[in-house]
């Protein structure tokens, strides 16, 4: 009897918790996580150019398509994804997605051959599976964004985005040693994508036991977290002139909206910058300064170490500037505009450098500043319209993501015709773009037009 009383009282009495209500944070290292083992799927191809050049007798335009290839899917992805989360949720988002592109980065080990066997074209089979791979990748970041509008206090949303966000420098920076050191270990590149792949069903496995898509719905969230999560007091006087939250958008919308299309062409100059040197670094230290592979585990870290923590700081710099003057225009769009001015600057100067060292510096503190306002774009779309920010998420990230077809294929035929200086000249050239964009970007405020074709019920 005295056991039974026991094992009563075990069950009643509340065993302590290590997260009590910060459950929220736990959610948001899970995010951090697959977005690294994201980034270094999709990056790690860069590593194995030489292999695979060597192997398929592919020229520079050409490795510029198949690294292109990925970002065809990548952007119907991104588009897609977003409606997909705000619709099915973010669980059943994040579960197809992973699953989808766990089993496709595996896959990319067999695209030459079976290009060859099928089409006579390498190239071919490169397509079909670097697009198909880029389309499941492609929702990450909309769901991201779902995910942390469902978890996060309008106080920490800034912060907690660009927490989100820190995936994209860390699994960049994690790249070049994971890839180069599996390369090295195993003395094949395509070992590479299997462990890559085996490393998102480990995540997803783990991700299905402790998420749902909404906090009021997780049992591990308790009631006082719950009340922070959902409490409107913490939000902050700004001017704004934000529409009533009962209104009915539709995706077309987005396209009236000012603010939106235009924040979306500023993320796109951030996301040329990414995919430039996320793709082409490796090759062009190999080609003009001649590292070999084994160096290039440090060297490809480089670029992406500010950028690791100027990402953080950003969000936060964000949310001082709403504090401090009460402008979302300064907060976000001000902030972007002086982040991708400086960021033009350095990547304009790098072609005068000779120095791998110089050049490696520049490019570094030109990433960093660029990294700065990532979290302001995803911001934008939940200050502006809180209510679709899975589907204008999507949209944003769609239209920016036509710098993951641009800046590899593009930089393809630049490297062809006038060698490797000229990719940077146009990567200046896109985040100057980026800085006129970000002006006519006002956070808030969704536009008349938008707003009048929904009180017209249409």
């Amino acid at each position: 009897m005295s056991n039974n009383n026991a094992r009563r009282r075990a069950v009643e009495t509340p065993r302590p918790r290590i997260f009590a209500d910060k459950f929220r944070w736990v959610i948001l290292t899970g995010i951090v996580i697959i977005t690294v083992i994201n980034y270094v799927d999709r990056g790690a191809i860069s590593y194995a150019a030489e292999g695979i050049m060597g192997e398929y007798s592919l020229d520079p335009a050409e490795w510029g398509n198949v690294l292109g290839f990925f970002g065809y899917g990548y952007m119907f992805g991104a588009l897609i994804g977003g409606f997909l989360a705000d619709k099915m949720g973010p669980k059943w988002m994040w579960t197809v997605a992973t699953l989808s592109w766990s089993v496709l980065v595996v896959g990319v080990i067999f695209a030459g051959d079976l290009g060859i066997a099928l089409t006579g074209s390498a190239l071919v089979g490169f397509a079909v599976f670097r697009i198909t791979f880029g389309l499941a990748e492609g929702p990450t970041y909309a769901t991201v964004n779902r995910t942390v509008a469902n978890w996060a206090t309008v106080k920490e949303r800034g912060f907690m985005s660009a927490v989100g966000l820190l995936g994209t420098p860390l699994g960049a920076l994690l790249t070049a040693p994971i890839a180069v050191g599996l390369i090295t270990l195993t003395g094949s590149w395509r070992w590479v994508f299997v462990i890559l792949g085996a490393a998102g069903f480990v995540w997803l496995f783990w991700w299905l036991r402790i998420f749902t898509n909404r906090p009021d719905s997780n049992p591990r969230v308790s009631r006082a977290e719950l009340r922070t999560i959902r409490s409107q007091d913490e939000v902050l006087a700004v001017e704004t002139t934000i529409d009533e939250p009962s209104r009915k958008l539709a995706w077309w919308d987005f396209f009236k909206s000012r603010t939106l299309v235009f924040n979306a062409i500023g993320y796109f100059a951030f996301m040329y910058v990414n995919f430039m040197i996320l793709t082409w670094t490796p090759r062009y230290l190999q080609s003009e300064f001649g590292f070999e592979l084994g160096s290039l585990w440090y060297l490809g870290m480089i670029p992406w170490i500010g950028a690791c923590i100027t990402v953080l700081y950003g969000g936060r710099i964000s949310d001082w500037l709403r504090r401090r003057t009460g402008s979302l225009w300064i907060a976000r769009s001000g902030f972007a505009m002086v982040s991708l001015a400086l960021t033009t600057t350095c990547f304009l100067f790098i072609p005068a450098l000779n120095s791998a060292v110089a050049v490696l510096a520049v490019m570094a503190i030109g990433n960093a500043l660029n990294s700065l306002p990532n979290a302001v774009y995803w911001t934008v779309v939940i200050d502006t319209a809180p209510e679709r920010t899975g589907t204008f998420g999507g949209m944003t990230h769609f239209i920016a993501n036509i710098a993951a077809v641009a800046a590899p294929t593009v930089t393809g035929y630049i490297v062809s015709a006038n060698g490797f200086g000229g990719m940077f000249i146009a990567t200046g050239i896109a985040t100057g773009i980026g800085v006129i964009a970000m002006a006519l970007v006002r956070p808030g405020r969704l536009g008349v037009s938008a707003i009048r074709s929904t009180e017209a019920g249409v």
